[in-house]
């Protein structure tokens, strides 16, 4: 086990706010929302196809950063010291994930195909159970509501013990409310930092089993419904575990994009950061591929028609071409960028390579969802697409630049040294090398 090491103080960074990338955030939101409007009255369908999957793509972008915070703490990682409060970062987009995903829940036949064929397809009446309009609102509001909570709660049980160690004099007015606000029934730094983390001990491995359970509810739902003939036992993990290495590449990328930009930043995100979280953002890139593969190979192994269908959807003409396209930027492209340890330590091309995979993922996303809905590829439909992309896009980046706006970029207090894994560096560091 190498020494990690983590400095006894740690000097509070707030990023200054910027009031130019606030105008440039608006104006990206204000063209993704027109860009909807418009193709709306061109093509309802194709208009709430590319809204759909990106919603899809930010809020499990979003969730898996998080995510990515909580499983770092089930397993009392230390190496990512100064890229935690990163991860915990994104969970300000998530009442934003929330509030966009209300929309959604109005969809009828002209997105799902079910609600029209209830009343004559046998194989979808068989189905019933699971495909109807009151549960699909109930358990998509409460399970969203549920997991983001969560999420919203373990960021909030990171984030208090660095309010008592903030210097107050320095806050804005702005800063100073929400420091108010989350040392509320403050009991004292070291009683404060004892029981957020034995609640955040607590906590993680739950948000772990929910963050499975509502990730593949909202896919089985916004997706794979969308052939309700056609089903895979896998497709849930397939989701949610490719938007936890979003979630890992979404905080290298971020982790890079702070070390370039501020010093502070640069000093704490070192070589061990880097390299670590780089093997991560490689490891999943294979485990992604492996589930894609292990799906792929079953459905052609078998020859079952119903199976096929999706398939061969999306291996036609223009989505082939499309389909390629995603596997070289999820798989490909990755695998061979990160490849050996010198990639990783680069800090510009581990963003470069990281911001491939986001970019991967993205196309993914609408790769599970238009094929299903669209008779045909259409470059108008990506135009628009990409478009309503920049809206969301906009949204998500003004929501983590706020929190880096109001909270230290990394997290100023740490949790506590456990004697088992004290132990095992003592024991580590006497052996000869």
């Amino acid at each position: 086990m190498a020494h990690i090491h983590i400095p006894e103080t740690i000097e509070t960074r707030i990023l200054p706010r910027n009031k130019g990338a606030s105008v440039i955030f608006g104006v990206m939101f204000i063209v993704g929302l027109a860009a909807f409007i418009i193709r709306l009255g061109q093509d309802s369908t194709a208009a709430w196809a590319s809204y759909v999957s990106n919603w899809l793509f930010f809020s499990s972008v979003a969730m898996g950063a998080v995510m990515f915070a909580g499983v770092t703490q089930i397993v009392k990682a230390k190496w990512n010291w100064s890229l935690r409060r990163v991860g915990v970062a994104f969970a300000a987009f998530l009442p934003v994930a929330f509030i966009l995903l209300l929309p959604m829940l109005f969809l009828r036949e002209n997105y799902f195909p079910w609600i029209e064929q209830m009343a004559y397809d046998p194989i979808v009446q068989a189905k019933a159970a699971y495909l109807n309009i009151p549960f699909f609102m109930t358990r998509t509001v409460v399970g969203a509501a549920v997991l983001f909570s969560i999420a919203l709660y373990f960021a909030y049980l990171m984030i208090r013990p660095d309010m008592g160690l903030v210097d107050p004099s320095g806050l804005d007015s702005g800063q100073k409310t929400w420091r108010d606000r989350l040392m509320a029934g403050w009991a004292g730094q070291a009683a404060e930092e004892q029981r957020c983390w034995e609640r955040i001990s607590r906590l993680a491995p739950v948000m772990a089993m929910v963050y499975g359970v509502v990730m593949s509810f909202l896919i089985y739902d916004f997706a794979m419904s969308l052939d309700s003939h056609w089903f895979s036992t896998l497709f849930g993990g397939w989701y949610f575990m490719g938007a936890f290495w979003g979630g890992v590449a979404i905080t290298a990328t971020t982790g890079m994009w702070l070390r370039s930009k501020d010093d502070f930043a640069h000093r704490y995100i070192g070589i061990q950061q880097r390299h670590d979280i780089g093997k991560l953002a490689f490891g999943f890139t294979v485990f992604w591929t492996y589930l894609f593969f292990a799906q792929y190979i079953v459905i052609w192994y078998g020859k079952l028609p119903w199976e096929q269908s999706y398939m061969i959807t999306r291996a036609g003409e223009g989505w082939g071409a499309y389909s390629v396209a995603v596997v070289l930027l999820c798989f490909v492209i990755p695998f061979a960028g990160l490849l050996g340890r010198k990639p990783k330590m680069n800090p510009t091309w581990l963003r470069g390579i990281t911001l491939v995979i986001l970019f991967g993922l993205w196309n993914e996303r609408y790769w599970l969802v238009a094929p299903s809905l669209l008779e045909a590829y259409d470059v108008t439909q990506e135009i628009y697409h990409v478009l309503i992309g920049v809206g969301f896009l906009g949204l998500f980046l003004a929501s983590v630049r706020w929190f880096f706006s109001t909270f230290p970029v990394i997290q100023l207090w740490q949790p506590p040294q456990l004697p088992e894994f004290t132990e095992a560096e003592v024991r580590s560091s006497e052996v000869p090398r």
